[in-house]
């Protein structure tokens, strides 16, 4: 056990700590990083399987695979059975870069769906260590051109696109944004970003100190593994992986931040915030009193996880376009 941690279990609300232990039950050291990458997917997506039965059905679901920059990217279009609109969102899957797919994301992407009245669109990027930064976010800037440039086949408008992720998809989302705006100045079709449990730049803080561990796959020395399967011997620009590093303080689209309490991340949610209020760009940050890392997948025990897909959603709802 690293030293100085506290015991989150023991300070888990009970809906979390019930969660927790159906974990265990389902599969334990589901998250260990002392296996191969292939075996650590292979874990992931089973102890996933669970959490996403049930929930919300689409009207229609399209599946496309796309040429991208780097091969062919498979995305997934959810329609809502009550559309709001033509606005469409992105959603970027977790999983640091090295596990996760549509399949171990779904239920969270169909309840989104289903919240916001919009049509949310998974993308399955290419993952570390055989595809290494920054590959993902030129993808994910891919795509939202292609889908751009392709709105009218899809019934969506080009000019009402949010953006969202959890974990290391929220890393590529706000990525996503800072690259496009970067390459191409005009980054107003954005709507917002949703943007759920991200490590947005910090190899050190407070919330590192105290939390992450064997429950939750996020020892100090977990999070190493994901950045170094992700970077590799990559140090020159990684203004797209310490966020940080960019200029945070214009042309950012409106945000939701959202983070449980137990969370090693946490103080990269709340530094993201305190960056953007102070420099007078929208954003709301919520906080989950007990519960740790990725617990929007916890939807079937846990009420924080529908809580922080709805408020996001009401965020999306209130957020209107610069245009």
């Amino acid at each position: 056990m690293e030293m100085n941690k506290l015991n989150a279990v023991a300070l888990m609300s009970p809906p979390m700590l019930e969660t927790f232990n159906k974990q265990n039950e389902l599969m334990k050291d589901a998250f260990t990083t002392d296996i191969t990458f292939e075996e650590m997917r292979d874990n992931y997506m089973k102890e996933r399987k669970y959490w996403n039965e049930g929930g919300p059905v689409p009207e229609k679901i399209i599946n496309e695979d796309i040429h991208g920059p780097h091969g062919v990217l498979d995305i997934r279009l959810h329609y809502p059975r009550k559309r709001a609109g033509k606005g469409a969102i992105v959603y970027i899957h977790g999983g640091g870069f090295v596990v996760g797919n549509l399949d171990t994301h779904s239920k969270i992407m169909r309840i989104l769906m289903e919240e916001t009245g919009s049509v949310v669109i998974g993308i399955n990027y290419h993952l570390a260590p055989e595809h290494k930064y920054p590959v993902q976010v030129e993808e994910c800037a891919f795509i939202l051109d292609w889908l751009r440039q392709n709105a009218d086949e899809f019934d969506i408008d080009e000019d009402n696109i949010a953006i969202a992720g959890d974990s290391g998809g929220a890393n590529l989302a706000l990525a996503t944004a800072l690259y496009l705006r970067d390459q191409k100045k005009d980054i107003s079709f954005i709507r917002c970003l949703l943007l759920y449990y991200g490590g947005f730049g910090l190899t050190d803080s407070p919330s590192r100190r105290l939390y992450g561990g064997t429950y939750d796959g996020l020892s100090q020395k977990d999070l190493e593994t994901y950045s170094n399967f992700y970077l590799g011997d990559h140090h020159s620009d990684l203004r797209y992986f310490d966020c940080f590093a960019n200029d945070l303080t214009k042309d950012v689209p409106p945000c939701y931040i959202a983070c449980g309490q137990l969370d090693p991340l946490l103080d990269d949610s709340t530094l993201l915030y305190d960056i953007l209020v102070s420099n007078k760009i929208r954003a709301e940050y919520d906080e989950f009193s007990g519960v740790i890392h990725a617990f929007l997948h916890f939807s079937r025990s846990l009420p924080a996880a529908m809580q922080a897909i709805q408020n996001g959603a009401k965020f999306y709802r209130n957020s209107v376009k610069v245009k």
